[in-house]
């Protein structure tokens, strides 16, 4: 499979693919226990992104207009939680930090889009020091948020508004994501989910929570048809369960 994957035009670090069948289970269950929510909905939100053929295409569409991405097949692994989570807890600000193409960008904004056509508008805000970074969001898509270019943590700070949603995605090094957890924990709402990208490399999140006194889990992606074994989500939530029962944020 590897040798299949390295003679393609296609990317190189993010390595983006779907989740096999079992996992997306596991990731709904998970979903459910930290929001609350019940697991047929949360079934139903991934379901939802995941046969988003129009944002499939828009993503495809414009990856190819790089010869060099030209073989690219869009898959959104994990991603497909953090839509999950913004689906089901309705925030206003999502932010996250690190970009790159803008898959996550995309994934995100969908997500507000469809809970603006229920009835709960949200903005999504995202960080990155590569100027070239982000061109996916456009369209429709760039209706619902913005890049702020620059360094993420200065990107926080300039920012006069309560976080409900926090994904670190940018410098993978431990001492660099910690700094993100504490440049945000002022600015997070009282009732905030942070998400770590990089929970499979570092355990930056896991202490930032146990200092803050916030829960911690991990959910390991098991990617469908690919030689990457998978990255993860570290969740974070105020507490658990983190939804009233009658749904709201």
């Amino acid at each position: 499979m590897l040798d299949h994957w390295s003679s393609l035009w296609t990317e190189d670090d993010n390595f983006y693919y779907d989740l096999t069948t079992r996992n997306r289970s596991d990731l709904a269950c998970l979903v459910s226990l930290i929001t609350g929510e019940e697991v047929q909905t949360v079934d139903g939100y991934i379901r939802e992104i995941a046969d988003d053929l129009e944002l499939r295409e828009h993503i495809k569409a414009s990856l190819v207009e790089d010869s060099s991405l030209r073989d690219v097949c869009p898959g959104f692994g994990r991603r497909e939680g953090w839509y999950a989570f913004i689906r089901t807890l309705k925030p206003a600000i999502v932010v996250e930090t690190g970009v790159h193409h803008g898959v996550g960008a995309c994934v995100i904004t969908a997500a507000l889009m469809r809970n603006a056509e229920e009835g709960h508008r949200g903005y999504y805000f995202g960080t990155d020091i590569d100027l070239n970074s982000g061109f996916l969001l456009k369209g429709k898509y760039r209706e619902y948020g913005e890049i702020l270019f620059g360094d993420s943590i200065k990107s926080i700070d300039a920012l006069q508004l309560k976080i409900d949603i926090f994904i670190n995605d940018s410098d993978h090094s431990a001492e660099y994501e910690w700094l993100e957890y504490k440049a945000v924990e002022s600015k997070l709402s009282e009732c905030s989910l942070v998400l770590g990208d990089n929970s499979h490399v570092t355990s930056a999140l896991n202490k930032w929570s146990r200092a803050q006194g916030r829960p911690f889990a991990f959910f390991k992606e098991e990617p469908r048809e690919h030689w990457y074994p998978g990255a993860g989500i570290g969740v974070s939530p105020t507490s658990v369960p983190l939804i009233s029962s009658n749904g709201k944020f």
